[in-house]
């Protein structure tokens, strides 16, 4: 599909070319620019996610690879401290028997003698001579081979450093992706909460019918307390007459004994 959209946007660039002679370039990459956008734009975000998951997943050969060199260098490094080690155990026991050679001829005699055996003065001189050609030769190697080790160790912790860098940046990249994921998934949630339409009818109907059924409730008590008055029986005591002295004496609180002579008074006129 995508194939097809940038196929059919050059095919029309093509005939803008045609048409529009001398600015068809800028029409070409300009609609070229927009119909990438476009189409970069229409890819789904999960498949984007999956992409750049599967981006950092590919990261894995190359850490492998890049841990490999590192310990195969690791190896030859060790190789080289081994021979340095016994090249100089080898170079500290020439030195010692040049300087004993060297310190027996200071002393002038003609003869030596060593091992059982005896050598003229000459004879070792010669012998002197050689082992000191032999020492300069394996002191020079000695000193190219720490020189090559030293670098070489220098190359692997640089090379160290680059891997704990590529696998600290492969950890961060993965937990990126793994919040971009989560952070999709709470955007998805957002839009189908937005999205979503709620039918509150039947809420409405279920509080009336609530609402009816309180109403016939209370009507229903209030009959059912109606009921005990029992209107229709015969009254059998004397309704209790009333004093209206008495009343007014109450109303106006004239209960007191100076309050009870200006009424009877005010009754005598």
């Amino acid at each position: 599909m995508i194939k097809k959209l940038v196929l059919s946007v050059l095919v029309v660039g093509l005939l803008w070319g045609i048409l529009l002679g001398k600015g068809a370039m800028s029409y070409l990459t300009t609609s070229y620019e927009r119909a990438s956008q476009t189409v970069e734009e229409s890819v789904p975000l999960e498949f984007q996610i999956d992409r750049a998951r599967k981006m950092v997943r590919d990261l894995e050969p190359e850490v492998r690879r890049s841990m490999h060199v590192i310990a195969k260098e690791e190896v030859e490094v060790e190789s080289l401290d081994k021979r340095i080690e016994t090249a100089e155990a080898k170079a500290a026991k020439e030195k010692s028997e040049i300087m004993r050679l060297q310190s027996d001829l200071s002393s002038g005699k003609n003869v030596f003698r060593y091992a059982g055996n005896r050598y003229s003065s000459d004879e070792v001189k010669q012998d002197l001579s050689r082992r000191f050609v032999r020492y300069k030769t394996s002191d020079a190697t000695l000193g190219s081979l720490a020189d090559m080790r030293n670098a070489r160790q220098r190359n692997l912790e640089a090379a160290r450093e680059k891997l704990a860098a590529m696998m600290s940046s492969q950890r961060q990249l993965q937990v990126e992706v793994e919040n971009l994921e989560a952070k999709l998934k709470l955007v998805e949630v957002a839009q189908a909460s937005s999205d979503m339409k709620l039918d509150d009818s039947q809420l409405a109907r279920a509080k009336e019918l609530i609402v009816d059924i309180r109403t016939r409730l209370d009507v229903a008590a209030k009959l059912a307390n109606a009921d005990t008055n029992f209107a229709d029986e015969i009254p059998l005591d004397e309704p209790a007459t009333e004093n209206i002295a008495d009343q007014v004496a109450e109303y106006f609180q004239l209960n007191q004994a100076g309050d009870s002579e200006v009424a009877v008074v005010n009754f005598e006129k």
